[in-house]
């Protein structure tokens, strides 16, 4: 480990890879320092990504995929189910392991150095800005100087309060989630099923990912406004005896995922935010890598063009937010907005919805027809959704 760099990229996951990657493709001096003993582990992640969010990257590698998932089914309040199979859209379920580790190796092949056990501790800073930081690195205290700091640290961004950046996320935009990966279950291949309604996932929620081999991530996502009177640990539980009740947990993750707009200004001189740090977490969905992956391309592109005219302030680095506003920025707003809307249907809305898409021809049925049917809940949604199939 050097004690100066170009840019220094905190953070081992798909958001600091692509970052590092691209800026040691573009001939920056860069390391990545992850805090854990290994990239990718723990996984803290469902692991579902559209196929177009990671091609557009790189190529998909079979080791990567747990399984192709095709067509999803949708359960109401009153238990009523909606298959609506994929027409245009290909999703996967990820093996994150091998998925975010093969990530680091395409950022090392391309010249930047990993290390992990590497506990950044602090920010260096000086009056035009930060420059650096302090780390612990299996037990030797260093100090790293550099031109960027890439804080892809995660949802508690602690660079990020360091910094001095507005990184706080309201509780009604912050969803308390868990997940088992369980064994022994029997589901639908291909299939990714997602129940909706106060009695499954209050303000969010709950999910089945096939993963192969009767194994799956079962998970919920429940707004804050809810959680003070049920844990979302609760109602996963009780529908797990219900639905799995000879499942085995072999793995059991929780924490929050940031539902809300992405952050206006994540940046400063010297310092960019990318991914989850940075509240760049769809909104409807819950689901951050493709965003996170597309983060990080730009923010390694910029601190290149940055770093070749000799100019790391935040003035500069504005770059960075305009293009990610750009490519998706713009949408999670508007998704945003329609979470607000969605949020407000009842279960009597939600089981009218699941009717008349129900209705619909299953070979003409679309996830812009379920849209579509929530629209005629909520006529407010009307242009929202419109803009964002039309990639407004």
């Amino acid at each position: 480990m050097k004690t100066e760099y170009d840019v220094v990229v905190v953070g081992g996951g798909p958001a600091g890879s692509l970052a590092a990657k691209e800026a040691s493709k573009g001939g920056l001096r860069t390391v990545l320092l992850e805090k854990d003993r290994d990239i990718g582990y723990p996984v803290r992640c469902g692991e579902a990504v559209g196929e177009k969010g990671v091609t557009q990257f790189t190529p998909i590698r079979d080791s990567w995929i747990a399984e192709k998932i095709t067509a999803a089914t949708l359960v109401s309040p009153n238990g009523s189910k909606v298959d609506v199979k994929f027409q245009k859209e290909t999703g996967y379920i990820l093996n994150r392991r091998i998925f975010d580790y093969d990530l680091s190796r395409e950022a090392a092949e391309a010249g930047a150095s990993i290390f992990t056990k590497a506990y950044v501790k602090g920010l260096l800073k000086s009056k035009s800005g930060v420059q650096g930081v302090s780390v612990d690195y299996l037990g030797e205290e260093k100090n790293i100087n550099c031109k960027i700091v890439i804080g892809a640290d995660g949802l508690t961004s602690r660079v990020g309060r360091w910094a001095g950046l507005n990184t706080l996320v309201r509780m009604k935009d912050m969803e308390s989630a868990l997940q088992y990966s369980v064994s022994n279950v029997d589901v639908k291949a291909n299939t990714m099923v997602m129940y909706v309604g106060k009695n499954f996932a209050p303000g969010g929620y709950l999910w089945v990912f096939p993963k192969g081999n009767r194994f799956a991530n079962i998970g919920i996502g429940i707004s804050g406004k809810f959680s003070k009177e049920k844990s979302a640990k609760q109602y996963l539980d009780a529908f797990m005896k219900k639905e799995f009740p000879d499942a085995a947990i072999l793995t059991t993750m929780c924490g929050g995922v940031p539902c809300a707009k992405p952050m206006v200004k994540p940046i400063g001189d010297g310092i960019m935010l990318v991914g989850d740090a940075a509240h760049q977490v769809n909104p409807m969905t819950g689901g951050g890598i493709a965003a996170a992956m597309k983060a990080g391309w730009i923010a390694g592109q910029v601190a290149v063009k940055a770093c070749e005219i000799g100019d790391y302030s935040e003035k500069q680095l504005e770059a960075y937010p305009k293009r990610m506003f750009k490519e998706f920025g713009k949408s999670h707003n508007l998704f945003y907005k329609i979470k607000e809307t969605t949020e407000k249907l009842s279960d009597n809305d939600l089981n009218s919805i699941a009717e008349k898409v129900s209705n619909i021809p299953f070979d003409k049925r679309t996830l812009t027809s379920v849209f579509k049917a929530a629209v005629f809940k909520k006529p407010s949604m009307i242009v929202d959704v419109i803009k964002v199939f039309a990639g407004v």
